[in-house]
């Protein structure tokens, strides 16, 4: 409903951004009725949401075609981009906060500490300006284009797909691996670790079964809340790359004026953050015996 609104006060006419600054004021008028963005707002409001009560989420203003089908085609994009940063990202940010938290107060932990920090504080776009210049201009080891050829197989998908999910990689890196650095160091605290230390077991056998399981249930949560991020907050890394995903759909619809294309797509990230959050709390509580003890 705020997009929505915040969509009709907008500057800007969206019959004049479709036909041109050189359109004549009646043409400019005939479509806009035609797309009935001349309705009072309560009317147009209702238009929406029993068009979207019955599945429609609209057609686009500036392609004229429905826009679920352009939806879909952007959110299957974003999510291979999305799973190929996952796979990227979560493995090496888990095992550097493990590393930090068993190396805790030495040099291995500091630099990882300062690596994951600088990563934390460095934008999407500035990252991914410095790997473009690198890797695709100056070396021309990786292409600039994130879109892979038409037809193109799976390896060649994801070679296309490795520099945009680098700057997500680093955003996530400091975030998860301090998630996984504290949760360790807090579980090798605990008393039942260090009664397993007491029995004599061994440093493998206490760090595998009893500190991990432990140590990960909060970064696991993370993880699953930030799939969201992944797939539904990547606008600048789409337009950086030129990658056609949902977040470059959105940025092109705000900039074009294209409201109902803006209004499905934010609706459907918003769904994403939800669905997410949730699978998130549903995880936590399965993997946490001391929640489902409660709940029982």
């Amino acid at each position: 409903m705020i997009v929505f609104l915040a969509g009709q006060k907008l500057p800007g006419d969206p019959g004049r951004a479709i036909l041109g600054p050189l359109a004549q004021e009646s043409g400019v008028r005939q479509l806009d009725h035609k797309l009935g963005v001349d309705r009072p707002l309560l009317t147009q409001y209702d238009a929406w949401v029993t068009n979207l009560l019955h599945g429609d989420l609209g057609t686009s203003y500036e392609y004229n075609r429905p826009i679920a089908p352009m939806i879909r085609t952007a959110l299957a994009n974003s999510l291979k981009l999305a799973l190929v940063a996952f796979l990227m990202c979560v493995p090496l940010s888990i095992l550097a906060g493990v590393v930090a938290a068993l190396s805790y107060g030495n040099w291995p932990d500091r630099t990882i500490s300062v690596i994951g920090l600088s990563a934390l504080g460095l934008p999407e776009f500035v990252s991914g300006v410095f790997l473009i210049l690198i890797f695709g201009i100056w070396l021309n080891v990786l292409p600039l284009d994130a879109t892979p050829p038409p037809g193109a197989g799976p390896g060649t998908q994801v070679y296309h797909l490795i520099m945009p999910a680098i700057p997500i990689t680093l955003v996530l890196f400091g975030y998860i691996m301090r998630m996984a650095r504290a949760g360790t160091i807090a579980v090798l605290d605990a008393d039942y670790t260090r009664t397993a230390v007491l029995k004599g077991l061994p440093r493998r056998t206490v760090i595998l079964r009893h500190v991990l399981p432990n140590a990960l249930l909060p970064t696991i949560t993370v993880v699953a809340t930030q799939v969201g991020y992944m797939v539904g907050g990547l606008v600048l890394v789409e337009y950086l790359f030129h990658y056609q995903g949902i977040g470059a759909l959105t940025y092109n619809a705000a900039t074009n004026k294209d409201f109902p294309m803006l209004e499905a797509a934010v609706l459907v990230i918003g769904i994403i953050y939800l669905v997410c959050t949730l699978v998130a709390d549903i995880a936590y509580t399965l993997l946490n015996p001391r929640l489902r003890l409660a709940a029982d």
